[in-house]
């Protein structure tokens, strides 16, 4: 015959406390555990780069030499260097150029899309293929289009209005890389505003229809208000993306920034300051640092327009 042991209850008792911390001990630590591949990637790409961009922007590193620390010197520079302001120049000039037509005109198109007829599907696909074409390509396409033997100059010529320098002239070089912007850039926030127009109900418009109330007004007071939300989020994505602008303008301006320079962003102006054999790593970082904080700064005045109007 054979017997069964159990446990004594004070062991068991003892036990049960033990098996409890390491419960715990596993929830406290397991979801670092699974979140460490996430911020090791995030540390490594992102929060280092920026620590080490701030600390060279108070030192004269270039690109071979570690450099020294000068204090503010590197930012005392910047205010006095006329390329600095005529990159903020032309930086700001891309946001208030840019953001009202790609907070306005995509919302326009996803209305226009929104209708389910027959072939919607392929407009659609056709309205988003510039977001996944290569900037590089969509560059050099509108490049051949707008040179003076280009495609638009030779239909002017056709109809005898002549020859315009879009890529000559200061101000139209940095109107058309504003056009490339906004056209590579409409099928990407429609599909945001689709997004947020499906979530509009229904009966708000059929309402207003029965009110007697027109297309436009029922835009204006129904869908406006109902997708006002995504057009903040808009408007703050396509703010940050328009200051930092580079790609459109490097390719159409080319790498010196069109006649004299004068067509320079300042994202163009770290670029050409801070790479090469001889770049001038530190004064590249104050610049940078700079952008940083004209970026969160634009943030924080669409957050609080937004608040202002929910107020």
């Amino acid at each position: 015959m054979t017997t069964t042991t159990h446990p004594a209850p004070a062991t068991a008792a003892r036990a049960a406390p033990k098996a409890a911390r390491g419960i715990r001990r596993h929830l406290t630590y397991s979801p670092w555990l699974f979140a460490a591949p996430g911020l090791l990637i995030v540390g490594a790409f992102s929060l280092y780069p920026f620590v080490s961009t701030v600390i060279n922007s108070f030192t004269d590193r270039r690109t071979l030499l570690p450099g020294h620390f000068v204090g503010l010197a590197n930012y005392r520079e910047l205010l006095h260097d006329d390329m600095f302001w005529i990159g903020l120049r032309n930086s700001t000039l891309y946001v208030l150029g840019v953001v009202p037509a790609l907070v306005i005109l995509p919302l326009l198109l996803a209305l226009l899309v929104q209708r389910h007829i027959p072939g919607i599907a392929f407009f659609r696909a056709a309205f988003y293929t510039p977001v996944v074409a290569s900037i590089v390509v969509v560059g050099l396409i509108w490049v051949w289009m707008l040179d003076d033997r280009g495609l638009i100059n030779a239909l002017l010529e056709t109809v005898g209005v002549g020859k315009v320098g879009f890529l000559s002239d200061q101000w139209l070089l940095l109107v058309s890389s504003m056009a490339v912007t906004v056209w590579k850039g409409l099928g990407y926030y429609m599909i945001i505003y689709l997004a947020a127009l499906a979530n509009v109900p229904r009966e708000l418009h059929e309402a207003a229809a029965v009110d007697g109330a027109g297309a436009v007004r029922r835009f204006v007071t129904v869908t406006v208000p109902a997708v006002r939300s995504t057009m903040v989020l808009v408007a703050a994505l396509s703010s940050v993306a328009a200051f930092k602008v580079f790609s459109e303008v490097y390719l159409m301006a080319g790498p010196n920034g069109g006649p004299a320079g004068e067509d320079t962003t300042l994202v163009m102006l770290v670029q050409r300051v801070g790479t090469g054999l001889s770049g001038r790593v530190g004064y590249a970082s104050a610049l940078s640092v700079v952008v940083f904080v004209v970026v969160v700064a634009l943030m924080l005045l669409v957050l609080r327009a937004d608040r202002k109007e929910d107020a």
